[in-house]
């Protein structure tokens, strides 16, 4: 928000090539949300035979560090003196270690079992410091290249854009690259190189892009994970939001960790997770600009509350594929993508009104604040649904397997599979609406932002 008589409609706008340029970076972040959750999961039981407890765990603890390492690199960058400004040089060093270390997450030496399990979770722990030392600073540049919140809300536009394309492009090229030789190691590997050069594309872009922006404020994040809490406990509706976005994000991540087991168990191909994955991304793009003209006509609450809605009834109708048939699956994948594509935008845009709203109650500008906060639990979310559908198979009985071998399945296991696939995101899902409810129930009235005063160094 601005201050108090400041005029920021007459700010020059800020250059195209940035706001290009910075929603390059979300074909990182796009895509390392969506291929780890998707398929790692998949590869570590059915390619390299780790049991499926096993395999949730080093899929989850790895991201759940995200949780500890987003305060110190959000302290680093705002404490940082290093030619390029904060964030910049950041964004270099995590474009210079993630592709690298993505690729060799999937280039796994001949293990299998709990030594294969440890060498992903080791090289994932390294990838999620890398992508942290990277999505921190990325995430805080919108508010501080401008104090004019329409110029912002275009920055973010091509944000929303780009991130839609990474989740489409790595969602659908990712499985294919995987499953094109019936699931060798080799044929990982070759998924792993091609998807860090998508990484790489998006996190160098961005960087380059940016070193026209201008530094039109500065937010500054608390020190410690314990700070930025207690900050956070300060305003209700970010608690309400960010509360409301974690348990739809694991919704989500619960889905996207099963939609290969679906495809393979439930609709009897490993190549179906393909088009299913098209039904459940393709919508983004049609369908976000539908959502971002609902949410200006009706307000970003109402399109919020008809997404998830959506989500949640769509989840329901996923399980009944098994007694009605593979086309009941496919339009219900369809109809949760349609929800998807607001899920991706409307709660970004009700966390900046959040922020502004913020802003002008308490005169302090923490927008790095809860930025962080927002992305470590967003990580999180995203980490625990691998891990929480590995748990559905681990106590159904799923069996795992190698590349050559693979293994028949209880009934159970697959009664877990589709439950976990659909029942339970559905619940989750619901379980947010009461977040949701309470984040509109008690709006926090404005008032002018105050500058605070400087700090003593």
């Amino acid at each position: 928000m601005p201050a108090a008589g400041s005029d920021n409609h007459a700010a020059p706008p800020l250059p195209r090539t940035v706001r290009i340029g910075y929603g390059l970076g979300s074909l990182c972040t796009g895509t390392f949300a969506t291929v780890p959750g998707l398929i790692l999961l998949y590869y570590l039981t059915n390619v390299l035979a780790v049991p499926a407890a096993v395999a949730g765990a080093a899929v989850f603890l790895p991201k759940a560090w995200d949780v500890l390492i987003n305060p110190l690199v959000g302290a680093l960058s705002d404490r940082s003196r290093l030619r390029g400004g904060p964030r910049r040089p950041f964004l270099l060093i995590g474009a210079c270690t993630l592709p690298p270390l993505f690729a060799l997450i999937f280039a796994a030496p001949p293990l299998r079992g709990a030594g294969a399990a440890g060498y992903v979770a080791v090289l994932f722990v390294l990838a999620a410091t890398a992508y942290a030392v990277f999505q921190v600073p990325y995430v805080t540049m919108p508010a501080e290249m401008t104090e004019d919140p329409h110029e912002r809300g275009r920055v973010l536009g091509w944000r929303v854009g780009f991130l839609g394309v990474a989740i489409l492009l790595s969602g659908a090229l990712a499985p294919a690259i995987a499953h094109a030789d019936g699931d060798t190691p080799e044929s990982y590997r070759l998924m792993g190189a091609v998807v860090a050069v998508l990484l790489a594309v998006g996190m160098f872009g961005a960087w380059l892009a940016t070193r026209r922006a201008p530094a039109a404020a500065r937010s500054e994040a608390e020190s410690s994970l314990r700070a930025q809490l207690a900050a956070a406990r300060s305003s209700t509706p970010f608690l309400h939001l960010a509360g409301m976005w974690t348990l739809q994000a694991l919704a989500i991540g619960v889905m996207l960790a099963g939609v290969q087991y679906f495809a393979t168990y439930t609709l009897g191909s490993a190549d179906a997770v393909t088009p299913l994955f098209a039904c459940l991304i393709g919508p983004l793009v049609l369908f976000m600009p539908l959502w971002n003209r609902l949410a200006r006509r009706k307000g970003v609450t109402y399109a919020q509350w008809c997404a998830s809605l959506l989500y949640t009834a769509g989840a329901v109708l996923l399980a009944f594929t098994g007694a009605a048939g593979p086309a009941i699956g496919y339009a219900a994948v369809g109809l949760v993508g349609i929800a998807y594509a607001g899920l991706q935008l409307l709660p970004l845009t009700m966390l900046a009104e959040t922020l502004a709203a913020d802003a002008a109650v308490t005169g302090r500008r923490r927008a790095a604040t809860f930025t962080g906060l927002w992305t470590a639990a967003e990580t999180l979310a995203f980490a625990l649904g691998a891990g929480v559908f590995a748990l559905v198979l681990a106590v159904t009985g799923f069996r795992s397997s190698d590349a050559a071998h693979q293994a028949d399945q209880p009934a159970a296991a697959l009664t877990g599979i589709t439950a976990g696939m659909s029942v339970l995101p559905a619940v989750i899902a619901a379980a947010s609406l009461l977040l949701l409810h309470r984040y509109g129930a008690a709006p926090t009235p404005p008032r002018p932002l105050q500058e605070e005063p400087a700090r003593a160094d």
